[in-house]
């Protein structure tokens, strides 16, 4: 029972940043209608207009100077991991990175595909690639530190939400703590070079570089700050420091709630820090140009050239096979699957909440042009089925994150559906360029997303049976209120639920039928339990019928998707490790390896592979393990200075997290290989 509790609590653990983005993003909707409900797309065209053009060059130049300076936090970074790098390269990777993983949240996860991808075609190991990534995320965290204590002592009552209610003393004390962690790992790197913290073996910078992460996060963060002041209004009581606290504390939540860009949350935050001294049409004009400069700007440049690298460095082989058809090919082949799928996610997302707000960011849709008997439907329809199609596309990202690929079928229809639907609207056609955009952006991407849904993982169970006539009965519900919300001038079905000119039941009718509709639909759409076969003698003729040379016992056998790839694996502590790569068909071989890391979430345990190959080691990167080589005996080779040797095996782990326990458990399983193998033969 113990035990079955422990991994119900890390499964609960694992899930805190999901719990808490979606905590963020509901206090911001919440925050947003209450205090900003009067406000008019109008207001904002004007408050746009008034910003002066010198402002908007000086915030350019703010913009380029900033990713400038991040480009110096990979330079750092690479020297640190040993194998230092030219400057152009540093330069283009940062950019990429940041201008993608900024834009398409999780930022961790997002860089750190993009700095695998091209760091590894330089010559970095992925043990160094891995020190790299933390050295830049640490890097950032530190500069918020230095300014936030730095406010939290001089305006702490610049601090959204918190500084006016708490008391001075509590925030003098959070601003200490943020030194003193600063100050400790300075001395820290002077001091040792190398400590342990919580088991894990952690290698400090020399404390002369650690203070130029310090400087440098400082001066990052502040220069990032400039460039949203330099577009407010000139406001009596708003001092650069006082909005520097304003921005710290919103991009801190913004990066808290693990949304594409922090959206929603990072705005929310920066009108409430701020409304006190502007109007709100002035404050939301600086986050539209903020986040084109900041967020838009930078991520087409990014895409383009990251694209446009892949290209250079396969477009030969890949013209020779596919002729014309190469560039769709390429990307879909050549893309790192956790950046497609954190991209398809953020771009599907964003969509979502486009259509979900089409009626305050758009005029009243105008069907003038059009059939009179389609144009009557479509206007009773209002923004009541944009709305549903952006919550079937929030719903469709969070199944996409999860690879599901009845989510991507449904994705391309929500977004061919929503463009058909604002393509009719003259004064909406933008909305449908940008869906259809995404459609093509993710038609390519299909191999990507290859867990099956719960509804089809299976035979029809009677509980998805009751899942899909419960999700039946909700349209219909919402179908019924229709003909009672088409007057209002925004009858989506969230404006519905808050308006106070309908009747409680009403809205409560609505409300139920969404909330039990995207329940029944996440029941339907959630990835189905990853299932695995016993080891027995079945299954080891099944393992060896694949291709399988193995001959020790495992507890069991993962299967590919298609049944046509297989890996076994050994229980070892907290890890699943798999025993080798994954054998059989190479088109389900990828598959299976993510199989096995499914199942270790599921276990709330840690994947690891003993034995593994160079053909796999930017799939099991792309899963956050890092790529130990091996000796003849099958055991780690130890690190030394300079380049990680290239081998033929590997280890592959969390090895800051599962080195140490693993270490110990090899031998006994080499012991038992070596024997197995003498009894088969």
């Amino acid at each position: 029972m113990a035990g079955g509790s422990g991994r119900h609590l890390k499964s609960w653990v694992r899930h805190l940043p999901a719990i808490l983005g979606v905590a963020l993003l509901i206090g911001a909707i919440y925050v947003v209608q209450r205090e900003f409900r009067h406000l008019k797309l109008q207001d904002i065209e004007e408050a746009l207009s008034a910003i002066p053009p010198y402002a908007l060059v000086f915030s350019f130049v703010w913009t380029i100077l900033s990713y400038f300076i991040l480009t110096f936090y990979d330079r750092l970074g690479t020297i640190y991991a040993g194998h230092k790098v030219t400057y152009g390269r540093v330069a283009f990777a940062s950019f990429c990175a940041y201008a993608l993983s900024h834009n398409l949240g999780f930022a961790a996860v997002s860089g750190a595909a993009v700095r695998y991808r091209l760091y590894a075609h330089w010559g970095l190991t992925p043990l160094q690639i891995g020190k790299t990534v933390a050295f830049c995320s640490l890097t950032f965290a530190l500069g918020g530190m230095v300014l936030g204590g730095a406010i939290l002592f001089l305006e702490p009552r610049a601090i959204p939400f918190f500084g006016p209610h708490l008391p001075k003393i509590a925030l003098y004390a959070v601003g200490v703590l943020l030194w003193v962690v600063v100050l400790a790992y300075v001395t820290l790197s002077k001091v040792f070079g190398r400590m342990k913290i919580l088991g894990h073996d952690i290698e400090l910078p020399g404390w002369r570089m650690a203070i130029v992460q310090v400087l440098l996060a400082t001066v990052d963060v502040a220069v990032t700050a400039t460039i949203f002041y330099a577009l407010l209004p000139h406001a009596p009581g708003l001092t650069w420091l006082i909005f520097l606290g304003v921005y710290v504390a919103s991009y801190t939540a913004g990066l808290a709630a693990n949304l594409p860009g922090g959206i929603g949350v990072f705005d929310t935050a920066m009108l409430f820090g701020l409304e006190s001294y502007m109007s709100a049409p002035h404050i939301f004009g600086a986050i539209l140009v903020f986040r084109l400069y900041y967020y838009v700007i930078p991520l087409f440049l990014a895409g383009s050239l990251f694209a446009g690298n892949e290209i250079l460095l396969r477009g030969g082989g890949i013209l020779n096979r596919f002729g014309r058809l190469a560039p769709v090919q390429a990307i879909g082949r050549w893309s790192e699957p956790d950046f497609a799928v954190t991209a398809a996610t953020g771009a599907v997302g964003l969509c979502g909440v486009l259509m979900l707000c089409l009626g305050v960011l758009a005029p009243q849709a105008d069907f003038s042009w059009i059939d009179p008997d389609y144009g009557e439907i479509a206007s009773q329809a209002g923004q009541f089925v944009p709305s549903l199609i952006g919550a079937g596309l929030v719903m469709m990202a969070l199944g996409l994150s999860h690879r599901v690929n009845l989510a991507w079928g449904l994705t391309i229809g929500f977004l061919v559906l929503g463009a058909a639907f604002t393509a009719t609207q003259d004064n909406r056609l933008w909305v449908a360029g940008i869906l259809v955009l995404t459609t093509l952006v993710l038609a390519p991407f299909q191999a990507c997303f290859y867990r099956h849904a719960h509804l089809t993982s299976g035979p029809l169970a009677p509980g998805s049976v009751l899942t899909l006539v419960v999700l039946g009965l909700c349209l219909f519900s919402l179908a019924a209120s229709r003909s009672h919300t088409h007057l209002l001038q925004n009858n989506a079905f969230w404006a519905v639920i808050i308006s106070p000119d309908l009747p409680n039941t009403l809205r409560l009718t609505v409300g139920f039928s969404m909330l039990l509709g995207l329940i029944a639909m996440w029941f339907l759409l959630r990835p189905g339990r990853v299932q695995f076969l016993p080891w027995d003698s079945d299954t080891h003729r099944l393992l060896l019928g694949l291709g399988g040379t193995t001959a020790q016992a495992a507890d069991g056998v993962i299967l590919g998707e298609s049944d046509r790839a297989a890996i076994p694996f050994r229980r070892c502590g907290r890890v699943l490790l798999g025993l080798g790569d994954p054998v059989g068909d190479e088109t389900d071989r990828v598959s299976a390896i993510w199989r096995l890391r499914d199942l270790a979430l599921q276990e709330g345990m840690d994947a690891a592979v003993w034995h593994a190959g160079p053909e796999f080691l930017q799939i099991y990167g792309d899963l956050g393990l890092t790529a130990l080589p091996l000796g003849a005996d099958g055991l780690p080779i130890p690190e030394s200075q300079g380049d990680t040797p290239s081998a033929c095996q590997y280890l592959v782990c969390k090895a800051e997290r599962d080195l140490n326990l693993l270490l110990p458990i090899l031998p006994r399983l080499a012991l038992e290989i070596r024997a197995s193998e003498l009894v088969a033969g």
